[in-house]
């Protein structure tokens, strides 16, 4: 696997699409830390860290509105890839959706937000784009 990260966005997406209330991934840290972001920003409903002997797993509860069934991600796009990283200063933080989604970045200071980037004041690898 090249892209352990364009992994993680799949595994989401097609746990997304069948409608499964849990979904695992193989963990990593940086993961982890992506996993904190989403579920920060409320678009996950829950996750757990299980910690086994070579690798360890994300064990990822994902939300769904009650009423009409739909997910509360709507779309989760990879921005930044093995063949062609995508970097953004604090001049030019990308806004998904206007600012109604997140992009999350790699930073100085760990996995952050474009919001949180802002305040922060530093920019970073743009990992995807969440809405």
């Amino acid at each position: 696997m090249t892209d352990p990260i364009a992994d993680y966005l799949t595994r989401l997406r097609n746990a997304i699409k069948a409608k499964h209330r849990i979904v695992e991934v193989p963990a990593s840290k940086l993961k982890q830390e992506i996993t904190k972001v989403l579920f920060d920003k409320g678009y996950i409903q829950s996750y757990k860290f299980v910690e086994a002997e070579p690798q360890g797993t994300i064990k990822i509860a994902l939300k769904y509105d009650p009423v009409s069934k739909k997910s509360a991600i709507t779309d989760l796009t990879r921005v930044s890839k093995p063949g062609l990283r995508q970097y953004a200063d604090v001049d030019n933080l990308p806004r998904v959706l206007n600012g109604l989604g997140v992009a999350i970045l790699s930073t100085s200071k760990g996995v952050l937000t474009d919001k949180e980037a802002r305040t922060e004041n530093v920019g970073g690898e743009v990992l995807c784009h969440v809405y």
